[in-house]
């Protein structure tokens, strides 16, 4: 008997290093858990789709404030329904659209009240008896015993309720509903047979002008269906401001309802045949594995061979929610409907939109460049044709509307980085008149650039982010035009991109606000961060100072010599994390002032490795990623910002990071797991490893790059994308001499 007990001991300490080294590559889907996020500050979506998919099919809460803006949070415990549209991560609440929810009893045609959840057709519901995996969500729906389930593919979202004995069930489709901001202009419901039902739903909210289309399939006849507009019947189709429709019938106990629900940005004909292309038959089980194999082959892009469980999980649900946005945003047969309003028929190229730009262009659509090369190129083609729609760039593109938000023209990097990483399919000479046309516009300040050669604050609100932003866009059109022999423009966007230097000032060494006659705003407090009506954008002067990622060594510069760049860089992880009244609620995940919550300071602590200093680097790198990344529901600092603060993550995990999002390089920090296996087009792996890994041994030794000795403090993409092998070798210890050297060290130039 001891001897078995033994022998099971031993096989059990086998599974369990197995389980924390080794992975199930065949299911990778099984590491990611979808409620990471979902509490704290993410705002994460919670529900069933697939990567890049259109339709996000999920739980819907009341909303009650800021931190339901993905339209779920983990601290609730009421429900609404199920709606098919959802943001991930915004800082600003939308969608919501074409909610359903199953009930029994008395009819019901109103959502209630948080406080009231009874008056409507709302619920209670526990996590206990809720779970959620990639592409299937379930949850039981406690005030009417009803168990939901769902699941989806690209646009299509499928519903499986199993009701009770219940002579009077219904089916709510609430056409009223919008999350945050979202607020219905006109619905419609028509009632085409006993079995399907069409309509749409526009709105307005942050998305001035949305228009959307559903077509509803029901796996069984309807007995009987109500239109109503505010709690009165106006018969079984219409037309109204808030349509809510009921349809109703008996069951008996375990009596299944299956509902498809096509989705379309063009009209009802369109979602119809949405169904018929993806989803032709009622087999749920399908539907769920087929989107789980649909995870599985994308989170299989990168392999790697974590330090525990618990990185795993952080890991890949990093990678998952790195590809739930931008989503498709066209039909199955290639319309889509453009900015303009227009229908474009059959377009040759995947349109896409919910680009949220001033976050993703950092990290994400860098990352897209080696995880998603096949798609890159058709978010580019995206968003030039959104430029010929709408005369500029998408600055932050939803549902086929611009909401102008946040600062920068920053489709210009993401363009520009895909142009010099050799992706296909991208017109040059048409690209370089987009960004160069976004460059040039007179709004946001950018007069008073092209005129003043720098945005006055007392003209302008937030005119140094505005600024510092602009310069990255501007470096980028810059090295674009020089490629191709526009030598005019290459020397104009020269000097704009040296526009940061006009802000820093030497006395107090912070970038601060420039007024009209040259003189500085008054008073100054560099930790003062009013939200958006001040000179800086959801931060403050220490986490703006260092916005300067294509220029680092000019930023150097202006500190007078390495030594004070490097003491003021190490002041902002140590100075008082207090925030000021007022403070914007993005500044969060802090180490001293460092905001890790917020995008503008994500290239930071890469910073060092300018300077000659990489090992300082490798420590915050470890220090934020063991910090602010969690395999729990509060495991997000900020929001997740539709895919850019777990980017970060993942190529931070890696071992590297495009400080610079366009010139080709990649800087050293400090990988998080032992191994990695990227797998890259035409049969190409790389393959990142890191020897005697662990919590304490987080510097970086010595790398070799295909077996040679490589004393450089960063990697090319295009050596990533040849292939091949990067080892590190990790100690305790910092190797002071590893990057100190100029020649070794990254620069802002184009590769």
């Amino acid at each position: 008997m001891k001897t078995q007990l033994l022998l099971f001991a031993l096989a059990a300490l086998l599974i369990l290093n197995c389980s924390t080294s080794q992975l199930r590559t065949d299911d990778l889907a099984s590491y990611v858990d979808p409620y990471i996020g979902t509490d704290y500050h993410g705002h994460v979506f919670l529900g069933a789709n697939v990567p890049f998919g259109a339709v996000q099919l999920g739980p819907t809460n009341y909303t009650q404030g800021w931190d339901w803006c993905s339209g779920y949070h983990y601290s609730d415990s009421l429900l609404i329904g199920f709606s098919h549209l959802h943001l991930s991560g915004t800082g600003i609440g939308d969608l919501g659209d074409v909610l359903v929810m199953p009930f029994t009893g008395e009819k019901k045609t109103s959502r209630g009240t948080v406080e009231n959840y009874k008056a409507g057709f709302g619920s209670k519901y526990s996590h206990e008896q809720e779970s959620a995996v990639p592409g299937y969500y379930t949850v039981h729906i406690l005030d009417y015993n009803i168990k939901a389930e769902l699941t989806a593919s690209k646009r299509v979202g499928m519903h499986r309720y199993t009701f009770p004995n219940a002579e009077n069930a219904h089916v709510a489709i609430d056409l009223g509903h919008g999350i945050g901001w979202d607020a219905p202009v006109e619905t419609c419901i028509e009632h085409i047979d006993e079995t399907t039902i069409v309509g749409y739903r526009f709105s307005t909210g942050w998305c001035k002008d949305q228009r959307t289309w559903f077509a509803m399939k029901l796996s069984r006849p309807l007995s009987d269906l109500e239109v109503y507009e505010n709690d009165k019947l106006v018969g079984t189709s219409g037309r109204g401001k808030a349509l809510v429709a009921l349809l109703n019938f008996s069951t008996e106990t375990n009596d299944v309802l299956t509902i498809k629900v096509g989705m379309s940005p063009v009209s009802w004909e369109n979602a119809l045949a949405n169904i018929e292309a993806e989803i032709p038959h009622w087999d749920f089980e399908v539907v769920a594995a087929d989107a789980r194999a649909a995870w599985n082959a994308a989170l299989r892009k990168i392999i790697i061979k974590p330090q525990s469980k618990a990185q795993a999980r952080t890991f890949y649900t990093a990678l998952y929610h790195s590809m739930i946005a931008p989503v498709l945003f066209n039909d199955a047969n290639g319309d889509y409907r453009g900015t303009d309003k227009k229908v474009y028929k059959g377009a040759p190229f995947d349109n896409y939109t919910i680009f949220s730009l001033w976050d993703t262009y950092r990290a994400a659509h860098p990352l897209f460049t080696i995880t998603q090369p096949e798609r890159v190129g058709d978010m580019v083609q995206s968003m030039l044709a959104i430029d010929e729609q709408q005369g500029k760039l998408p600055i932050w593109h939803l549902m086929g509307s611009e909401t102008n938000t946040m600062v920068g023209y920053h489709a210009v990097p993401v363009i520009v980085d895909a142009i010099f990483k050799g992706i296909e399919g991208i017109d040059k000479q048409k690209a370089f008149e987009a960004v160069k046309r976004s460059a040039m516009l007179d709004e946001e300040g950018l007069q008073y650039l092209k005129e003043m050669g720098y945005i006055p604050a007392d003209k302008e609100i937030e005119s140094v982010a505005k600024s510092l932003e602009y310069a990255i866009d501007d470096w980028c059109i810059a090295q674009l035009a020089k490629s191709l022999g526009k030598t005019e423009d290459y020397e104009y966007f020269l000097k704009r991109f040296k526009v940061y230097e006009k802000y820093f000032d030497p006395s107090v060494q912070f970038m601060r606000g420039l007024k009209s006659d040259g003189s500085w705003r008054q008073p100054f407090d560099p930790v003062a961060a009013s939200h958006r009506d001040d000179d800086y954008c959801e931060g403050n002067a220490w986490q703006y100072t260092w916005l300067v990622p294509h220029d680092v060594e000019g930023l150097i510069g202006l500190f007078g010599s390495e030594d004070a760049f490097t003491r003021k860089l190490d002041s902002l992880f140590i100075v008082n994390s207090e925030q000021v009244e007022g403070a914007s609620p993005d500044i969060s995940g802090l180490i001293g002032q460092y905001a890790h919550g917020n995008e503008p300071g994500h290239h930071t602590p890469y910073l060092y490795a300018f300077a000659g200093q990489q090992w300082k680097t490798a420590a915050k790198v470890r220090q934020i990623m063991e910090t602010f990344y969690t395999d729990q529901p509060d495991g997000l600092c900020g929001n997740e910002d539709c895919g850019q603060m777990s980017a970060w993550y993942i190529l931070s995990a890696l071992g590297f990071y495009p400080v610079n999002p366009a010139n080709g390089l990649y800087v050293f920090g400090s990988p998080m797991v032992k191994e990695a296996d990227i797998q890259l087009p035409d049969g190409k792996t790389f393959r990142v490893i890191a020897k005697n890994n662990s919590p304490e041994n987080i510097y970086i030794q010595s790398v070799k790059l295909n077996g040679q000795e490589y004393s450089k403090t960063y990697i090319l993409h295009k050596d990533i994308m040849n292939g091949g092998v990067l080892e590190f070798v990790l100690g305790a210890k910092p190797n002071k001499a590893l990057g100190s050297k100029i020649e070794n060290r990254p620069a802002s130039k184009l590769y």
